[in-house]
């Protein structure tokens, strides 16, 4: 089955397709990706993982077609962000 496995940084999007067997679950088709290597800010036990922007645990099995997400800590909160870019424009 196909899988995706993505995470955005800053200025760079790391996006890995996977042909993976039946059955394994999202913390498997991450540590395949190989974008653990590549990432080693990324902290599995503090971070949130998603399938398609729906939170999931990485235990949770995965079908055809899936796009595991690894999420960033959000550093501002996006409605003071949303403000504040509304009050530059004034």
């Amino acid at each position: 089955m196909l899988i995706s496995v993505v995470y955005a940084k800053p200025g760079k999007q790391l996006w890995v397709h996977l042909d993976l067997d039946e059955g394994v679950t999202a913390l498997y088709a991450i540590a395949r990706s190989g974008i653990l290597g590549k990432c080693p800010e990324i902290d599995l036990d503090l971070q949130k993982v998603g399938i398609y922007g729906k939170l999931c645990n990485l235990d949770t099995v995965l079908r055809d077609g899936d796009r595991v997400e690894i999420y960033r800590k959000i550093t501002a909160d996006p409605k003071t962000v949303k403000r504040r870019a509304g009050s530059e424009a004034d």
